[in-house]
């Protein structure tokens, strides 16, 4: 009864999904019906006469398609790192920025536009300096020869608070003119940059990192347990908290790239999915990926058109996640579980 439950949930939020997936075709400034979006899209499929212009096709295709792909990637990348995050400290209150992942991606992102470098590029090197923030992290926690999740946190806090810093000090040396304004654009977060490029090149890291996830979630609800318990089943408590948190990093790294400093996704969504199904690791990944693509999705729809000028996302879901950790708070007051 309970699984059934369960996977009656899991449809539902799938079918939302769909649903607000189509519905983002049809927002925008440029007016395309649900009949022309459908036909735009089987037309990539299976050969269809061509009974729309190249203009709407190109809307449709071109700037459409990717940007709502890319908050379909990123809320999922977040929600999914975030939930990982959560059951390997036991803290509900952890989200994937506790390492330093976000703002050793957002070192990255502006050293490439004070460098002037190609978009890409400028993405490459968040995805690498927010694995190096992590990296830090974790060296220094095992350079005093403490592996524990407190020391590792303390260092993520250290490491975020330096990067931050040097983030502050690169805004400082850009062009007032030119260069700052895109970089205050970009650490607000959003997708109003996407392209299919890029979607694509995250698409590899993100997938890795969900499919070794999948495998572990055992092991990892196990983790969240405690570490005693885990140790006498059997399981390798170092080598899989590293393991967790390789690809905890590289969901955050690989959104964090394409999207910008977005907050509070990765801290909402799991903790949204644990009171829906439970601590089960498995029901809670399924549910985080699917409400966080779907709420990444309606956060980007109402970015682009609650306004006359685009409003960052990052801003829309820091308006929302305030508000919420309130409500976390007194939550946690009750325990992890």
């Amino acid at each position: 009864m309970v699984n059934r439950q369960r996977n009656v949930k899991v449809l539902a939020m799938l079918l939302v999904l769909i649903l607000a997936f189509f519905i983002s075709f049809l927002i925008g400034r440029y007016p395309v019906s649900p009949d022309t979006v459908i036909a735009i899209l089987l037309s990539k499929i299976v050969s269809l006469p061509q009974s729309w212009t190249d203009t709407m096709e190109t809307v449709v295709i071109e700037i459409r398609l990717p940007r709502i792909a890319a908050a379909l990637l990123v809320g999922g990348a977040l929600s999914v790192s975030g939930a990982a995050y959560q059951n390997l400290f036991r803290n509900p209150l952890v989200s994937p920025s506790i390492l330093g992942a976000s703002w050793g991606a957002g070192f990255g992102a502006v050293l490439g536009m004070i460098l002037h470098l190609p978009w890409i590029w400028v993405e490459v090197s968040a995805f690498v300096f927010g694995l190096t923030a992590v990296g830090c992290a974790m060296l220094i926690s095992s350079y005093f020869g403490n592996n524990s999740t407190i020391s590792l946190v303390l260092a993520g806090i250290v490491v975020s608070a330096f990067f931050q810093a040097l983030v502050s000090v690169l805004k400082y040396l850009a062009d007032p003119m030119n260069t700052l304004p895109e970089i205050s654009f970009w650490l607000m977060g959003g997708l109003s940059k996407v392209k299919g490029q890029d979607v694509l090149w995250s698409l590899g890291p993100v997938l890795l990192s969900f499919g070794v996830l999948y495998v572990m979630r055992w092991k990892i609800n196990v983790l969240s347990i405690g570490e005693e318990e885990a140790h006498t089943l059997g399981i390798n408590v170092t080598r899989t908290r590293l393991v967790v948190l390789v690809c905890a990093t590289l969901l955050a790294a690989a959104a964090t790239s394409i999207g910008g400093i977005i907050q509070w996704v990765g801290l909402l969504i799991p903790h949204i999915a644990r009171m829906l199904f439970g601590a089960n690791f498995l029901a809670v990944f399924s549910a985080s990926l699917l409400l966080g693509g779907t709420f990444m999705i309606i956060m980007d729809n109402l970015s682009r058109s609650v306004a006359s000028l685009e409003i960052q996302v990052g801003i829309l879901t820091s308006l929302i996640g305030a508000p919420f950790f309130v409500f976390l708070l007194a939550r946690a007051q009750k325990g992890w579980l």
